[in-house]
C-alpha cells in the first residue's frame, strides 16, 4: 500500500498550508507526511504558502485577503493575512513545524528564493554552465529553510521543480533527503535525480505507465503512454516514487496498484482500506 502525503495539509478539506490544516492532517488516519510550500517574506524568513502572489484565486475566491508578491511583503502582514476567508493565517516555517508531532514527516517544497517564475528554470535539467549560478541564487534562502528545520526531529524531505534549489540543499546539508518534482519532462527529472543522488522523484499522476490516468492530460503533461516508465527506472535505481496530486480514492487505488511508494493527496483517508473510508 502506498503511503499518503497530505498535499498542503489536505487542501481539499482545510485552508491550505496553514497550521490548522497541518494539525488536522497529522491527526487523520493514514497520514505519513505533510507536503508544504515555502518561500521568503521580504525579510527572508521562510513562510508557508504556495502562490507567488497573495491574491491568487482559489475557486473564485482569493488565496488571502492581502495582495502583492509574497517576497515583497513584510512578515507582519503575512502573519495577519487570512487564508481563504478563514481565521487561519500564513505561518512561518518555524511556526508550522512547531505545531505538528514529529511522528509525521514533512515534505518541504522549495517554491522560489524570492523571484518570479520566469527566472526559476522550472522543470529543466540545467546545462553545466548554468548550474553554479542557479545554486547560488537559491543558497541564501535554502540556508534559512534548513536552519528553520533544524529543531524538527521528524522525517524531512526537500523537493522542488527547480534544479538550483536541490543543488543548494545538497551543498548546505547533504544528509537531508531530496527529490526533483517532474513537470513535463520525465527524462529531465531522472537526470536531476541522478545528478544529486536524490532519494526520491515526484512525477505527476498521469506519468505512471499502465494506469488509466496515463491516458489523461494533467497540468501540461499530455495523456498517452509515457515514453519512459519512470516507476521502473526509478525503482531500479533505488529511488522512491511519490506521485502528485490525487483527488479521489479511485486515482489512489490505480497508483497504489501500479506500485508507487507515496501519493500526494488533497483528501485524507485515501489509503485507509475501502471498508473504512
Amino acid at each position: 500500500m502506498a503511503t499518503v502525503i497530505a498535499h498542503r495539509g489536505y487542501a481539499g478539506v482545510a485552508p491550505e498550508n496553514t497550521v490548522g490544516a497541518a494539525v488536522r492532517a497529522a491527526a487523520a488516519d493514514g497520514t505519513t507526511m505533510i507536503e508544504i510550500d515555502v518561500q521568503p517574506a521580504a525579510c527572508g524568513t521562510p513562510v508557508v504558502i504556495h502562490d507567488e502572489r497573495l491574491e491568487e484565486p482559489r475557486d473564485g475566491r482569493p488565496l488571502t485577503d492581502a495582495s502583492g508578491f509574497v517576497w515583497e511583503t513584510d512578515l507582519e502582514t503575512l502573519q495577519s493575512a487570512r487564508v481563504l476567508g478563514t481565521d487561519e493565517t500564513v505561518p512561518t516555517l518555524t511556526e508550522f513545524l512547531e505545531a505538528i508531532p514529529e511522528s509525521v514527516g514533512v515534505n518541504v517544497e522549495l517554491k522560489t528564493p524570492g523571484t518570479t517564475t520566469l527566472d526559476l528554470r522550472i522543470g529543466e535539467s540545467l546545462p553545466e554552465a548554468d548550474r553554479d549560478d542557479r545554486r547560488e541564487a537559491w543558497t541564501p534562502f535554502v540556508e534559512r529553510v534548513v536552519d528553520a528545520c533544524g529543531a524538527f526531529d521528524g522525517e524531512l524531505l526537500f523537493s522542488s521543480f527547480c534544479e538550483g534549489a536541490l543543488a543548494a540543499v545538497r551543498e548546505i546539508d547533504p544528509a537531508y533527503a531530496a527529490a526533483p518534482l517532474v513537470f513535463d519532462d520525465l527524462e529531465a527529472g531522472l537526470e536531476i535525480a541522478r545528478r544529486y543522488d536524490c532519494e526520491a522523484i515526484h512525477p505527476p499522476r498521469n506519468a505512471i505507465a499502465g494506469t488509466e490516468l496515463a491516458e489523461t492530460s494533467y497540468v501540461g503533461f499530455p495523456g498517452g503512454k509515457p515514453e519512459i516508465d519512470v516507476l521502473e527506472v526509478a525503482h531500479d535505481e533505488g529511488r522512491t516514487v511519490n506521485v502528485w496530486t490525487v483527488a479521489n480514492w479511485h486515482q489512489y487505488d490505480q497508483l497504489a496498484a501500479a506500485g508507487v511508494d507515496g501519493i500526494i493527496a488533497d483528501y485524507p483517508r485515501l489509503g485507509v482500506p475501502s471498508s473504512g473510508r
